[in-house]
């Protein structure tokens, strides 16, 4: 009977035991899923960090790179222009041509300076190709004291200061297309600087710069240019050394 209560006994201690260790297992598998969970939010919690840290970089470079562009954009037009009038075809002493002398000079007083260029073409394009013909015109246009009409829209002359004007020589004189644009420009170049330039073959400036003067009384006309055509078409370096010359006197 004893032994019985004995062995009754250590049954009970066995099972009591065996719970106890199965309670205690499986408490730590639950345990053992938590570090797991807080890692996840953690990771989540660090991806939004990062999100809103690019999202961020990314809107102050996209702020940075706007304001970059506003200020490329910013720029400023230039203050000087040349306007000139040109032709192509015979021409004395250098033969035919399909760039005009003055329109060569122009070019280069455009690069020394950065102006803008405004080429003054005829409406009506009558004048002749070959050189005694053109003369001819040149001379009927002078006599009649014309004033041929000129075709395109003329710059907005207020945003300039100084303007270069330039013209081959026509019987000792402008041709008379430029009186057209003189006149015709007159009140937008009150004030302003203007500089003559010619192009010829033993003419020189041939009171360019007076003839302007008259024309344009309320504007201050400076020191002219003469260039030789032959000069222009076939010796540029040397013509673009006395253009130089001349605009460095000016002060460009």
């Amino acid at each position: 009977m004893q032994k019985n209560k004995v062995f009754i006994g250590f049954i009970c201690l066995t099972m009591f035991l065996s719970f106890s260790a199965c309670s205690k297992s499986s408490e730590s598998e639950g345990n053992a899923e938590k570090p797991s969970q807080s890692t996840s939010q953690q990771t989540m919690s660090e991806n939004n960090l990062t999100d809103a840290s690019q999202a961020e970089e990314k809107t102050s470079s996209e702020s940075a790179s706007a304001s970059s562009g506003s200020t490329e954009q910013t720029t400023s037009g230039s203050r000087v222009l040349v306007v000139y009038f040109s032709r192509t075809g015979e021409q004395y002493n250098v033969g035919v041509i399909d760039k005009g002398n003055t329109a060569i000079v122009a070019e280069m007083i455009a690069e020394k300076t950065g102006a803008d260029l405004f080429e003054v073409l005829p409406q009506d394009d009558y004048y002749p190709y070959t050189y005694d013909e053109l003369t001819d015109v040149a001379k009927q246009e002078q006599n009649d004291n014309a004033r041929p009409a000129y075709k395109g829209e003329v710059p907005d002359l207020s945003q300039y200061d100084t303007v270069f004007l330039g013209a081959p020589v026509w019987w000792g004189d402008w041709p008379m297309i430029m009186y057209t644009f003189f006149e015709t420009n007159a009140d937008a170049l009150k004030g302003k600087a203007l500089f003559p330039f010619s192009t010829h073959e033993g003419s020189g400036l041939s009171g360019f710069d007076k003839k302007l003067s008259d024309a344009l009384p309320d504007s201050t006309v400076g020191k002219g240019l003469a260039i030789k055509g032959e000069k222009a078409q076939n010796d540029p370096d040397n013509a673009r050394e006395d253009v130089n010359e001349w605009l460095s006197d000016l002060g460009y």
